[in-house]
């Protein structure tokens, strides 16, 4: 790669005004509403943004061209994303609502987008629009991660997914879980450190499942703040026992 002079601030705004563009295109899109919806403008930006890194200009086309092509699959995988959060959960009232306010398919819509550029070989952009979702929601999305059609992260704050981490079809995610990497060397960075969840599983909030080598079976739920660095099969049922003791009448409050 041989990359072009950066200005900092001017770059973190041209990522900001990709975001703006190309939510602006998939909510549009999805929304259906009734009139062609003008995709030039952030495509040309793309391209801008593409030359930030690349001074090869034919590669650069190359790649705006394979994106081009690619983009209306990723509308379709996001439409799928968006009714399955919409069906899933109880609080949302209809499709335009998770379409506009939700965290969770927010970040998913920039994972999609940036992972798209990274199987097309884009360089540090696709991690640049993670990571500014993340900065929106506290989701926090390695670009290279693979994840499956009807995707929810309900609430999402705080929800980690490592590099390598292979995600099925049909997975909910809540707030402050965490698919990550057991600790190695730098020259281990190329091998899979993240879990594989497969489809169909659950897993509630502030649950950590580590190491490359571990698999969720499908159908599996697990319960919150787990801690698992080893594989269950399918159909399982993990949780975390504490007890929670309640005293009734051992504090009482007087009043001054």
């Amino acid at each position: 790669m041989v990359r072009n002079n950066l200005k900092y601030i001017e770059t973190l705004r041209m990522v900001e005004g990709l975001s703006e563009n190309f939510t602006e295109l998939v909510v549009e899109s999805l929304l259906d509403a009734g009139q062609k919806v003008d995709d030039a403008k952030p495509y040309s930006k793309l391209y801008d943004a593409f030359r930030c890194f690349n001074s090869d200009t034919s590669q650069c086309q190359r790649q705006l061209e394979i994106v081009y092509q690619g983009f209306p699959s990723i509308l379709d995988t996001l439409s799928h994303d968006a009714n399955f959060i919409y069906l899933n959960d109880p609080a949302a009232h209809n499709l335009e609502e998770v379409l506009l306010a939700y965290p969770g398919f927010f970040a998913i819509a920039h994972y999609r987008i940036a992972n798209l550029l990274h199987r097309v070989g884009v360089n540090i952009l696709p991690r640049m629009i993670t990571e500014y979702a993340h900065s929106k929601t506290g989701i926090d999305i390695h670009p290279a991660a693979t994840i499956g059609q009807e995707f929810c992260i309900d609430h999402g704050t705080g929800v980690v997914i490592g590099e390598t981490a292979v995600i099925g079809n049909r997975v909910k995610l809540y707030q402050g879980v965490t698919l990550g990497a057991l600790s190695v060397s730098k020259n281990l960075s190329a091998t899979k450190r993240h879990p594989t969840i497969e489809d169909d599983v659950i897993i509630y909030a502030g649950s950590t499942i580590l190491g490359g080598e571990t698999v969720i079976g499908h159908n599996s739920v697990i319960g919150g703040n787990v801690w698992l660095i080893k594989s269950v099969p399918p159909f399982s049922m993990v949780y975390h026992e504490s007890k929670v003791i309640v005293q009734q009448g051992k504090y009482i409050h007087k009043k001054m």
